[in-house]
């Protein structure tokens, strides 16, 4: 007679159903709304051209392709965040600089009487210095009121060179402008347009004191902006 045999039988593991598409808790188009408030594709423009770059010097900076950059500032394409992070170090900016709130509106005053007078020389001042930096905590850009002293024995002021440019408006009096060893004078009302990497230096040119609105503006960004946008005339 044949003895039976007791088999082991596996149950088959159930065959998984297809899965179920679950209606999202967030509104597609919210999110894409959320994404154009953003503005990914405007803030990125507007940081490459405060640098004068274009396109293809980005790419180079970024290992991106100018074309996918061009459809990214015009918002044809969405950057992941490793694509975001690139840009953002060949700016000096954070992640968050793509995500912080619209532009605040800017406001601020700065009454005569909280502003210091600096005068600058010895032993007696050779101009006084007014800085208007504290308003502009941001850095780039650092105005001064400058009042030049007149009298031959009076030093003239040797602004430091920078990568930018400088503006000097003329107030009052006149100011004699040596631009590499070439005299120029201004008189009131007018404009100097230089180059900061020129040799230049300023001094009065009449018997009456000059004053002058003198506007820096600075060309690059990181380290070397920042140590110098407190700078006064002194320092500049």
């Amino acid at each position: 007679m044949a003895k039976s045999r007791n088999t082991l039988t596996k149950t088959p593991a159930p065959i998984p159903a297809p899965e179920e598409l679950v209606p999202p808790s967030v509104d597609p188009a919210a999110a894409e709304d959320l994404l154009a408030t953003a503005r990914l594709g405007e803030r990125i423009k507007k940081l490459r051209l405060k640098r004068s770059m274009g396109l293809v010097e980005m790419g180079r900076k970024t290992g991106l392709s100018a074309s996918f950059l061009s459809q990214l500032e015009t918002g044809r394409v969405v950057p992941t965040l490793r694509n975001l992070a690139r840009i953002a170090l060949v700016f000096d900016k954070d992640l968050s600089h793509f995500f912080e709130a619209g532009e605040q509106r800017v406001f601020r005053v700065q009454r005569n009487k909280d502003r210091v007078r600096l005068p600058v020389g010895s032993p007696k001042p050779d101009y006084i210095a007014e800085s208007f930096g504290i308003l502009i905590p941001e850095g780039g850009l650092r105005p001064c009121l400058a009042e030049f002293l007149p009298g031959e024995d009076r030093s003239a002021f040797h602004p430091k060179q920078y990568p930018g440019v400088e503006m000097v408006y003329v107030l009052s009096g006149s100011i004699s402008v040596s631009r590499k060893g070439e005299p120029h004078q201004l008189d009131p009302r007018d404009v100097l347009y230089i180059s900061g990497e020129t040799q230049r230096t300023y001094r009065c040119a009449g018997d009456e004191p000059a004053k002058a609105l003198i506007i820096s503006f600075d060309a690059d960004t990181g380290e070397a902006r920042r140590a110098r946008r407190k700078a006064t005339p002194a320092q500049a």
